[in-house]
């Protein structure tokens, strides 16, 4: 839910913070004083378009900052972290900054942000009615999850069964395609897969001669160089007078030494040991210098063969390894496409099974839906008879999916509603009425409460055109809602505001030729004093003190009561 509330240089509001707590929340204020601008704020955070005239006249910028306190199982976590947003804190700081040249930036526990991310992430902590703005449960596209949420388990099962084979059939769908491709482009796939296989086996590559041959290379190109080299190091070992000569007479005088003097025995063992070492190295160094030649033709081959090996990795890998794994992959699909009109015909008979069970699974799941809609349609009017709408007929509209199998089932569904005897059904969107509008919306919040993820509810001036007993409805609905959700909610109705859990005054000051918007929130006693204001105007007088404050006392009761 949302913990506090942060504004700076935004419209008319200087510097702002509010902190809320759970429960229903209402905003007042006279006309003009900056109520909805929090509306607007909050809109900004869940990833609004900004604009230069949300600048406060004067200011470099406007901040907005919103804290939110979110649980363990929310859906957020799994958003953030697949925006590389991982948070093991129970805390979300969302700031949002607009520049005078209005240019905007959002960031999220500290992280910069794109504007697409910062609004899929808002769309999960926040959810705005105005009274003509048709978000959440009034978006049409949406109609179907609400209903599949408000649906039993068994219709929650059939459409996670659905979900899966339908994923299945998509498989198989593009596998048919791609094996009913055109004969001439098969044809010449066909073609340059075979002069690729053709060319990889003709070469008969082994791993790592490569490597092999790149040594060999070497020892050919600066052959005279070795020669003379391992001549020069033989000579100096073998030759008299040289390496294996001095350790030999070492040897003899430390067996002289050892005669007399045992102790030395250590120093005479290892210069014996040097001595066989010696003797070997000269064999092996002899051998070296006498098996070492110049052949310019096998140089020749050798470089024929890397330059065979280096067009080979060009064209089909950087190592012969993955040279020799892409023509394994080439020979596989040669033969799948030799076979492909076998292939072809199990793919479709594959393809049309699927079709029949997800054909009757789609089936088994609008029927589910049907009878989820009509518990629904039940509860709507139930729930708009409380709102004083009792004539409304509510109604949930199925149409076949124009594409045939979506990836939720064959439905087309929208809500629509007749608020009056004798008029017919008309998609909620094109409801007209503010009045009906507001309380729809609410009976909706009030039904799916149990299903919506979203924390935080906020009404803006959604009771315009209500007044007398479907006003009271109103108020008791949204802190009825209040009990589970944070509600917020701006109000010109005194009926709405006394069943507030918090009361936040918006009032407007005019200093230093400057306008300013403040933000108080009441007491008891101030409570009491603005709803006396909204029942009589700008007098309170005693009358419509008593009035409030019996109101106050009236809706504490009711509440305790429900």
């Amino acid at each position: 839910m949302l913990k506090e509330l942060s504004i700076r240089q935004f419209a008319i509001i200087e510097s702002v913070r509010l902190s809320f707590d759970e429960g229903f929340h209402v905003l007042t204020g006279e006309t003009g004083a900056g109520k909805s601008i929090l509306i607007d704020a909050l809109t900004m955070v869940m990833g609004g378009r900004a604009s230069a005239d949300y600048v406060r006249h004067g200011a470099k910028k406007a901040e907005i900052e919103a804290l939110f306190e979110i649980s363990g199982d929310h859906p957020v976590f799994g958003i953030l972290e697949e925006m590389g947003l991982e948070t093991e804190e129970e805390l979300l700081v969302i700031r949002r900054e607009i520049t005078a040249s209005g240019k905007s930036s959002c960031r999220i526990n500290g992280n910069l942000v794109t504007l697409t991310m910062l609004r899929k992430v808002g769309r999960t902590l926040l959810d705005i009615h105005g009274q003509h703005e048709y978000q959440s449960l009034l978006r049409t596209d949406e109609h179907l999850e609400w209903l599949d949420a408000f649906g039993d388990q068994h219709l929650k099962d059939l459409r996670r069964q659905y979900e899966a084979l339908y994923g299945e059939y998509k498989t198989l769908e593009k596998e048919l395609e791609r094996l009913t491709a055109d004969e001439r482009e098969t044809a010449r796939r066909m073609d340059l897969l075979s002069y690729q296989l053709q060319e990889i086996t003709a070469a008969s590559l082994v791993e790592g001669e490569d490597q092999e041959l790149e040594q060999e290379r070497n020892r050919l190109v600066n052959a005279e160089k070795l020669v003379k080299a391992a001549g020069d190091a033989f000579e100096e070992l073998y030759a008299e007078g040289r390496g294996g000569d001095s350790l030999r007479n070492a040897l003899y005088h430390l067996e002289e030494i050892i005669r007399f003097d045992e102790s030395v025995a250590p120093i005479f063992e290892s210069v014996q040991s040097a001595v066989y070492q010696v003797e070997e190295a000269i064999r092996l160094l002899g051998r070296y210098r006498d098996e070492l030649e110049f052949e310019p033709d096998r140089l020749n081959r050798v470089e024929e063969r890397l330059d065979l090996i280096h067009r080979l990795k060009r064209k089909y890998g950087d190592t012969i390894e993955s040279i020799l794994a892409y023509a394994e992959s080439v020979s596989g699909e040669l033969e799948e496409l030799r076979n492909r009109d076998e292939n072809r015909e199990k793919v479709k008979q594959r393809l049309d099974m699927v079709g029949e069970k997800l054909k009757n699974l789609a089936d088994l799941l609008t029927s589910a839906r049907k009878k989820a809609a009509k518990r629904l349609e039940q509860r709507m009017e139930a729930e708009l008879a409380d709102l004083n709408m009792a004539n409304t007929a509510f109604r949930v509209a199925f149409e076949p999916a124009e594409r045939g199998f979506t990836p939720a089932g064959c439905d087309r569904v929208e809500f629509q509603i007749a608020p009056n005897p004798g008029e017919p059904l008309r998609p909620l969107a094109k409801i007209a009425s503010g009045g009906e509008l507001s309380r729809l919306m609410l009976a909706l919040k009030t039904i799916f409460i149990d299903v919506d993820p979203i924390d935080t509810v906020v009404f803006d001036e959604i009771d315009t055109g209500v007044s007398g007993r479907a006003a009271q409805s109103i108020a008791e609905k949204m802190a009825g809602l209040a009990r589970k959700n944070q509600v917020l909610c701006v109000t010109h109705l005194p009926q709405v505001a006394c069943m507030a859990d918090h009361h936040y005054l918006i009032t407007k000051e005019v200093s230093d030729q400057q306008t300013r918007t403040r933000v108080e929130r009441l007491d008891e006693d101030g409570r009491a004093t603005e709803l006396a204001r909204m029942l009589g105007g700008v007098e309170v007088t005693a009358t419509t003190r008593r009035h409030a404050e019996e109101m106050l006392r009236l809706a504490e009761r009711i509440k305790q009561a429900t």
